[in-house]
Order: structure tokens, then C-alpha cells, then sequence
């Protein structure tokens, strides 16, 4: 069961065992209630905050990809992070053929409400037969009830689909609150001046903004100056990074090797362009120091190994493309024809001390309360 914060499990008691919604009821404090419900699954045994914990980065710490509901399922994606996600762009073209936008990895959904309809009905997550089956669920509780017809008014149940829709704003305006986006960082501190970063914070902060050395920002950088408020640390687009085929996850799974995650490819408003194939919303990496495992499928267990494997693109020797966590070389991409090689082969050859700096760097990014998380890490 996941751990809820005492805060959290506070305001869900309150709002679950009250006959009726207070006077102050909002949409962000019923969506706070949905995004800690387990009823709102099929077994009553998993709610949002299972595959996006709040005490963990709102990702899920259970391993490479989430089991399901019914305890057997095991996707074959990795969970992204729920934090900072209200940022994202409603879906788009942003160029010819240049896509940025949208919730889940391969953006299918549009906006942050339409995401927050998905698990719910996803067969291998949460589970529910329909939209009926989920509302059936929030009729059972009185409190709901209450704060569905004081938010939506007193015809919200007559129509099944509207009162799911309804269930998806209120947890989508949840996840537009502070909670998930405090933007309180030791970064975040240091650019208003709260905070001093150390000389290898300054070396990976200098090093992660520099195209001439790493071109991280290309990708993961939002803002048009280093150093602006607000930075998300993604530009929302999609990338094929070259990211191998997690086997140790399909032999989980029971996805037959060899099976191809299309990725952008599978979003049907984009429809089967080949040069979408294999390519990924870029993340964000805020809190990525405590959102492990990495990659759309959990293949890689450390942060470390991450910028190690960016590295094998600007490397030309053998004994640094090894992948530490398996001892043997990285593995060729699942998705070789699509990979961005002009983003990834800028900038010369890493050596330890400047890996080892990126990587203090982006530790600077992890929220104020998942500071202790890092602490516990070393």
C-alpha cells in the first residue's frame, strides 16, 4: 500500500468521512481525495498515488514499470513522474513534423485532464470495466456525492460520461497545485540567491547549459536564459535517444522480445509517420535524482549510468561504453533509424570528474522535501 503523506492523509480522511463537503469545498481538495482513492480501481487495492507517490517524486518505486491492480499486470512503460506535469503544453505540431506537448510518454493524451481518465480504464492498471463502473464507485460515497453536485451541479450522476469527466478535472486541478510543483530546490534557492552551490554543482551547472560541451539544454531547457524561474528542465518535444529493449522487463512482463514500443508512432493524432517511431517525450528533471529507474522502460537503475550512456555517443573508447550496471557494453538502440544524432554527437568526450559533476547538478533539482531521499541514497 502506498505511504501517504501525513498532510494528505489528513485531508483525505476529512473529506472521505464527512457526510458532506464543507463550506470550502474546491475541485483541488476533491481531486486530492480521487488521487488517493484505491475504490476507484477494480480490486480496490490501487489509486493515482500508487504508480505516482507522493513520497517518492509522484513516481513509483516499485521497480522498472508499475504492476497493475489486479496484481498480476506489469506495463511495459515506465511511470513518469506526476510532478511538475501541469506544465506541459496541451498537444501540438510545433514545426512540420516536430511534436511537443501532451500527458504520457507517447502524449496520446492531450491535456493533464484527459490524462487522469486513463488508468482507470487502462485493463492492466487500475482495471475498471467503464466510465460507469467508475462512477458507480463515487456514487457509493456520500461525500462525493455532495461535493460532485455542489462543484458540477445536482445533475452531474445523470450522465455517466460527464460525471467521469468531472472526476478528471478535479484530480487534474489537484495535480495544478504547489504540492507537485513547489519549484523549492536547492537550485532553485540558489538562482534567488538562498542557497550556494558547490564548485561541482557549479562545474555540472556550467557543463549542463554549455552546447559547446554537453547539449543537455537543447532538449531540457524551457526557458530562454539559464538561471529563470520556473525552468521545467524539458522542452516537451519528442526524441529517440537510442534507449535499448529493457529484456529483464519483458521477461517480467511477458511481452515477447524483440516486441516494438513504437512509441510518438503509437499517439494516433500523429498517425504512423516512420521518423516518429521510437521517439519519446523528453522529461523533465525535476526531482530525477529520486525518480529512478530511467528511460520510457525503466532500463537503467541509476542516474550515473544515464549520463554515461549519453556519453557513448561522443566516446571512442570501448572501455567507456560499458553499461556498469551489467558489465557489458550498452546494447544498440531498439529504435535505430529514428535516433536525434544531431543532438546527441555535440560536444566532446566526457571523463569522470565532469559526469560526476552533471550528475551533482541535477541533484540540485530534487524539491526541498525529497532532499532526505538524497541523503539516504549516499
Amino acid at each position: 500500500m502506498t505511504h501517504v503523506p501525513p498532510l494528505c492523509a489528513a485531508l483525505v480522511s476529512l473529506s472521505l468521512l464527512s457526510a458532506a463537503p464543507a463550506a470550502s469545498e474546491t475541485l483541488e481538495s476533491l481531486g486530492e481525495s480521487l488521487f488517493f482513492d484505491v475504490n476507484l480501481s477494480q480490486n480496490r487495492s490501487e489509486s493515482c498515488a500508487s504508480c505516482h507517490d507522493p513520497e517518492h517524486g509522484f513516481a513509483d518505486p516499485r521497480g522498472m514499470a508499475s504492476p497493475g491492480d489486479d496484481g498480476v499486470s506489469i506495463g511495459d512503460r515506465n511511470a513518469p513522474t506526476a510532478a511538475y506535469a501541469h506544465f506541459a503544453p496541451v498537444f501540438f505540431e510545433k514545426a512540420e513534423g516536430v511534436w511537443a506537448g501532451g500527458q504520457f510518454l507517447d502524449g496520446r493524451a492531450a491535456t493533464l485532464e484527459d490524462q487522469a481518465g486513463g488508468p482507470p480504464l487502462n485493463p492492466i492498471e487500475m482495471g475498471m470495466a467503464d466510465a460507469s463502473a467508475v462512477v458507480a464507485r463515487l456514487t457509493e460515497n456520500p461525500a462525493y456525492v455532495a461535493a460532485f453536485k455542489t462543484l458540477f451541479g445536482d445533475e452531474i450522476f445523470s450522465d455517466s460520461d460527464e460525471a467521469y469527466t468531472a472526476m478528471t478535472k478535479a484530480i487534474a486541478a489537484f495535480e495544478r497545485t504547489d504540492l507537485f510543483s513547489p519549484f523549492d530546490s536547492k537550485y532553485d534557492r540558489y538562482i534567488r540567491g538562498e542557497a550556494e552551490l558547490t564548485r561541482e554543482e557549479l562545474l555540472g551547472e556550467t557543463l549542463f547549459f554549455s552546447q559547446q560541451f554537453t547539449n543537455c539544454n537543447v532538449c531540457h531547457q524551457l526557458k530562454p536564459q539559464p538561471g529563470t524561474e520556473g525552468e521545467t528542465f524539458t522542452n516537451y518535444e519528442y526524441h529517440n535517444i537510442g534507449v535499448p529493449e529493457n529484456l529483464e522487463l519483458r521477461a517480467l512482463n511477458g511481452v515477447a522480445p524483440g516486441t516494438l514500443d513504437r512509441g510518438l508512432a503509437s499517439n494516433p493524432q500523429v498517425g504512423d509517420a516512420p521518423q516518429t517511431v521510437g521517439r519519446y517525450k523528453v522529461p523533465t528533471l525535476r526531482n530525477v535524482a529520486v525518480t529512478g529507474p530511467y528511460m520510457h522502460n525503466g532500463v537503467f537503475a541509476d542516474l550515473r549510468t544515464v549520463v554515461l550512456f549519453y556519453n557513448t555517443y561522443n566516446t571512442k573508447s570501448e572501455a567507456r561504453k560499458i553499461n556498469p550496471e551489467t558489465g557489458d557494453p550498452f546494447r544498440a538502440p531498439e529504435v535505430s533509424e529514428t535516433v536525434s544524432m544531431e543532438e546527441l554527437t555535440t560536444g566532446p568526450a566526457l571523463e569522470d570528474r565532469e559526469i560526476d559533476a552533471l550528475v551533482a547538478f541535477m541533484k540540485t533539482l530534487t524539491d526541498k522535501r525529497y532532499e532526505p531521499l538524497l541523503e539516504a541514497a549516499n
